[in-house]
């Protein structure tokens, strides 16, 4: 199982729906759990972003299928980012010549 990070920025209509975040972020969490992934955190976020959730996901094309179906509901955009462990950092940087 792979961790993911994924940014999220409120569209104009998830900006208008915005009371309807927490009920949407329910939802994004079980679709997660139903993929066989895990939710370890989602964080309300000031800045560039309004939100940051970390994940669990089984495999890339989870994650690219996870994050395609939140933007097709159109209230939000997400960049997704691949993490690693200091562990596994430190696995693959062995390999380097």
């Amino acid at each position: 199982m792979s961790t993911y990070v994924i940014l999220y920025k409120f569209t104009d209509q998830g900006s208008k729906t915005v009371k309807e975040s927490p009920a949407r972020v329910d939802a994004a969490i079980k679709a997660v759990e139903a993929m066989g992934g895990k939710s370890l955190g989602v964080y309300y976020v000031m800045g560039e972003y309004d939100l940051v959730s970390i994940g669990e996901i089984p495999n890339d094309e989870a994650a690219m299928a996870f994050a395609l179906s939140i933007g097709a509901a159109g209230n939000a955009h997400t960049t997704t980012l691949k993490a690693f462990t200091k562990d596994q950092f430190a696995a693959i940087v062995k390999k380097l010549p």
